[in-house]
């Protein structure tokens, strides 16, 4: 068969949502499948007018689709801009050039440049299929990314996509590594060093497999999904921003990596720093401080490992001509008491508007993190940003900024509580001995956060404290009572999530 042979079919829209991975459906008996060659899983070019999309094959052995037709996921008919009764060209891809360096490093080889580049151009392009994305993960998991790939790794994954230019300097920004329920410091940071002059035009990510990203919890006090040119008014009027990055095309090819990574699990100090690099280098950035919070239940668990990942980010952040300040912080413990959008945003409001119930934690690290900021982006003496950040809180500078920063996106808005509240007690008396942080998290999304906003955990303990029998540890929020009962269920399976001792 010539593989530039082609077919046409008639589109319709399959209304299955399959994530990011476009799907195409055929009839295992259609004259393409028959005739083409086309199997389960292959990969499949899709031609309508000046659009294209490689998709995922998935054969159809039922009658819910024609012969004469193709079925397309939620994201193919997306990316191909169809409509019913469109026609588009299928045909097999051309063979990819990059695969062969795919192969190489499976085999333990090291990149130069140039096969970086081809591979994250691919990448970016849609061209590789999850397995093949799954395969490039696992050959750079662990430490077999060297200094010199992580460094190729990033500027590919820039070059892919959009970059912002602001005009202007310092551009400062902020990342915290994430593994740490509740910790949403961002909105807070944000607020702080743009009421102190500083320009921090800040990208966030949503939520893949936690509760809640940054993102997701802006999204409950103001509209996130904004256009570059209309992020650049709101940055130009109000010094800053918090946005979802998605809607900017910053680094695309690190959203495909990450959609396989997280799911996998897998631990790679490379491919986490030109995660992390190249969204700040496509931003605009020129300061960036990182937050590594570190705890037995956090993503680093270690000092030792945070200090390893803190030295490599500087590294490749000076190379890329970047200045990174690194911050090693408490990950024994969630962050405030929200998990989840809604919660969260009610914990960052009540810092904000200096409430006397705002979570100490979080105000703290908030502080801490925007002092340091400021320190890097002015230069001023070293603990002069705390007090000056302090200040700016305690004011209410910083509850003014929020506002005003909110309303150029779009408009302040009160979050979303939930229908549903359960109470979880303390089965024993003792004193919090430990929180599982990756546990509490899950259980959170059992309980339907983020894909409900107002759902997951209320926390109402923090280590240390003395708890009587009966007392709550934990409140549950969810939108139906089914959401409740999965996550009770898992909470049966799991009671270690907060551990008591004796004392």
């Amino acid at each position: 068969m010539d593989k530039h042979a082609s077919a046409l079919l008639r589109l319709t829209r399959a209304g299955i949502d399959t994530y990011q991975t476009p799907v195409i459906f055929l009839r295992a008996d259609s004259a393409v499948c028959r005739s083409e060659g086309f199997e389960a899983l292959s990969r499949v070019r899709i031609r309508r007018s000046h659009k294209e999309v490689i998709a995922t094959l998935n054969v159809v052995s039922a009658d819910w689709i024609e012969a004469d037709e193709a079925a397309l996921s939620e994201v193919a008919w997306k990316l191909l801009d169809a409509h019913e009764g469109d026609t588009a060209e299928l045909s097999h891809p051309e063979p990819l050039d990059s695969l062969s360096f795919l192969r190489a490093k499976v085999y333990g080889q090291t990149l130069p440049d140039q096969a970086i580049r081809a591979i994250i151009a691919d990448v970016a392009a849609g061209r590789y299929s999850e397995l093949e994305l799954a395969a490039f993960v696992t050959a750079c998991a662990g430490e077999q990314l060297n200094q010199d790939e992580t460094v190729a790794l990033t500027r590919a994954m820039v070059e892919v996509g959009s970059r912002v230019d602001w005009g202007r300097h310092p551009i400062v920004d902020k990342h915290c590594i994430g593994g740490l329920p509740g910790n949403r410091t961002t909105p807070i940071v944000v607020a702080i060093v743009a009421a102190a002059g500083l320009t921090i035009p800040k990208t966030s990510s949503r939520a893949i497999t936690s509760p809640a990203g940054t993102a997701d919890t802006m999204e409950t006090l103001a509209p996130v999904e904004l256009s570059l040119a209309r992020m650049r008014k709101v940055v130009e009027r109000e010094n800053g921003c918090i946005v979802w990055g998605g809607a900017v095309q910053l680094s695309p090819a690190d959203d495909v990596l990450i959609r396989v990574e997280r799911p996998l699990d897998f631990d790679s100090a490379g491919q986490l720093v030109a995660s992390v690099m190249s969204k700040k280098v496509a931003a605009g950035s020129t300061h960036v401080v990182i937050d590594l919070p570190v705890g037995p239940t956090a993503k680093v668990r270690t000092r030792e490992a945070a200090q390893r990942l803190a030295d490599r980010m500087v590294a490749v952040g000076q190379v890329l001509g970047l200045e990174v300040r690194p911050l090693l912080t408490d990950g024994s413990q969630p962050v405030g008491n929200g998990i989840g959008p809604a919660l969260e945003a009610r914990d960052v409001l009540a810092v904000l508007q200096n409430q006397p119930a705002a979570p100490d934690d979080l105000r703290e690290r908030s502080l801490e993190l925007a002092g340091a900021i400021i320190e890097l982006g002015t230069g001023a003496d070293p603990g002069s940003g705390l007090a000056r950040a302090a200040e700016i809180l305690d004011s209410g500078r910083a509850w003014a900024k929020f506002q005003a920063i909110a309303e150029a996106q779009g408009g302040l808005r009160e979050p979303p509580v939930s229908r549903f509240h359960r109470p979880c007690v303390a089965p024993q008396s003792g004193i919090v001995s430990n929180i599982d942080s990756r546990k509490l998290s899950r259980l959170a999304k059992f309980a339907g956060a983020p894909r409900d906003p107002a759902a997951g955990v209320d926390l109402h303990v923090h280590l240390g404290e003395r708890l009587v029998a009966g007392q709550p540890m934990f409140t549950l929020h969810a939108d139906s009572a089914g959401e409740i009962a999965f996550a009770l269920d898992y909470l049966e399976d799991h009671p270690e999530i907060v551990c008591l001792k004796n004392g």
